[in-house]
């Protein structure tokens, strides 16, 4: 078996110092061009190639941003992770994509990992189960900054990069109202999420008083689904909309609707919070207030940059939403 060529192995067989061979590979101007050139010749002959986690522990950090999520099923996410990488790949750094499965045991066990391999950074939207940003906050003491993204910690001194839930609830609940529509099934993500209870807060506030609704939660396509089939029938006889707090939820009451045999706009309307994707996937297409994960990423790889040229304030930074009209409400 070939063995790795080493700082060592090339300093032996020079009969020069580890510290000489190193300084040349860099193009230190205290070592000689000639000693640069055999130094150089002999590591391409021997596919010198720096062992990453060596240089970790000499520079105490790796040049990987770490982006923690819940779910890669999610396309908002995807698209997150995409802005990420591109900024990232620009300015010299890898992305390493960590899946929590919502679960807060596995992001701790992944926050511990983050920590070994000595990361630049670390992007996350928290699970739903987690409590204590003790952790986090002892990370970013350690020189790895934390920038949570849209699942965000109610904790103030940290940095937070959100969609406007507020403003995204508000869009498409006034959508509702000025279509006339005076019946709701408004089904919201989990109830445990602060991005749930904001959207849920405003939708409330502004759909009260003005229209019939009924507010219900569910923690996955699969539960909106089965909602939406239980309780659609409910709103038949009425003019009705359903509204999604998600991508993910407007999957599971598009394939209830479509399960049913109803047609959008004629027998119901439906309107959604979304990234666009999924909305772009139905005839005609769904009306949605856009919250975009690729800006959302474009804004926290900012944010992260300025972190690690020395920022040391929390910040949240929210980014507003805009009206896609499609024709399903």
């Amino acid at each position: 078996m070939k063995q790795n060529a080493t700082l060592k192995k090339i300093a032996e067989r020079l009969n020069v110092s580890i510290s000489t061979v190193s300084r040349a590979l860099k193009n230190h101007p205290d070592i000689s061009e000639e000693t640069k050139k055999k130094i150089n010749e002999l590591a391409a002959l021997l596919e010198y190639d720096p062992n990453p986690y060596a240089v970790n522990l000499r520079t105490h950090s790796s040049k990987e941003f770490a982006v923690v999520v819940p779910s890669l099923s999610n396309f908002f996410y995807h698209s997150f992770i995409s802005a990420i990488e591109e900024d990232a790949r620009i300015d010299g750094y890898t992305v390493i994509i960590y899946r929590s499965a919502n679960d807060p045991v596995i992001e701790q066990e992944i926050l511990k990992s983050c920590r070994h391999k000595r990361v630049s950074g670390i992007f996350i939207a928290i699970t739903s189960g987690t409590k204590e940003i003790e952790p986090f906050l002892k990370l970013d003491l350690q020189g790895i900054p934390v920038v949570f993204f849209d699942k965000v910690p109610k904790y103030e001194s940290c940095n937070k990069i959100c969609v406007g839930d507020a403003h995204a609830a508000t869009i498409a609940a006034n959508e509702i109202l000025k279509k006339g529509i005076t019946n709701v099934l408004a089904i919201f993500g989990d109830e445990n999420m602060s991005i749930t209870q904001v959207r849920l807060q405003k939708f409330t506030e502004i759909v009260s008083g003005y229209a019939e609704f009924k507010a219900v939660h569910a923690n996955n396509s699969e539960e909106a689904e089965q909602i939406a089939l239980s309780m659609i029938p409910g709103f038949e006889k009425k003019r009705f909309a359903v509204f999604c707090m998600s991508d993910e939820i407007l999957v599971g009451a598009m394939k209830a609707i479509q399960r049913m045999g109803l047609k959008v706009p004629a027998d119901l309307g439906v309107i959604s919070i979304s990234d666009g994707m999924i909305p772009s996937l139905f005839y005609p297409e769904i009306t949605y207030a856009e919250t975009s994960g690729f800006k959302l990423g474009k804004l926290a790889f900012g944010r992260m940059m300025r972190c690690i040229a020395g920022s040391s304030f929390a910040q949240t930074i929210i980014d507003e939403s805009i009206l896609i009209e499609g024709g399903s409400i």
